[in-house]
């Protein structure tokens, strides 16, 4: 049996649990991914439809569908924080990573549309590292 994992939003109107069941891991380097989320890939972990409970907030989600393309993403109305949600094929649950409150068991499986990954992210990843901003 799979440890039981939770998650949510910024702001805590949204929780959730799930098994920490994961198929695949992704990040998604492609241009919509980079514009969903406002950074540089999605990093987005892929598994069953029916692994999710809702504690609270289901009602605090908006979902948005591109309406030509087969991509989505669900977010909390207050904070604006990806969440989980079905994908349009109704296949998956696809669980942001980063909405998690604990490290999953899965590891990353795959970079993926990594042609379209930005300049500056590649750039990005040799930069300097520090635990908080620089002084």
């Amino acid at each position: 049996m799979n440890k039981e994992i939770t998650g949510g939003c910024c702001c805590g109107s949204v929780l959730f649990k799930l098994e920490d069941d994961f198929e695949n891991f992704f990040f998604c380097h492609c241009e919509q991914c980079r514009k969903l989320t406002g950074s540089a890939h999605a990093s987005n972990l892929f598994t069953s439809p029916s692994n999710i409970a809702w504690i609270q907030g289901e009602n605090k989600i908006k979902r948005y569908d591109h309406p030509a393309r087969s991509f989505s993403k669900a977010f909390c109305k207050d904070c604006g924080s990806g969440l989980p949600f079905l994908s349009q094929s109704g296949k998956f649950l696809i669980v942001p990573a980063g909405a998690l409150n604990a490290e999953p068991a899965k590891t990353l499986d795959a970079q993926i549309f990594c042609e379209e990954q930005a300049e500056w992210h590649k750039i990005g990843l040799k930069a300097m590292e520090s635990e908080g901003f620089p002084k």
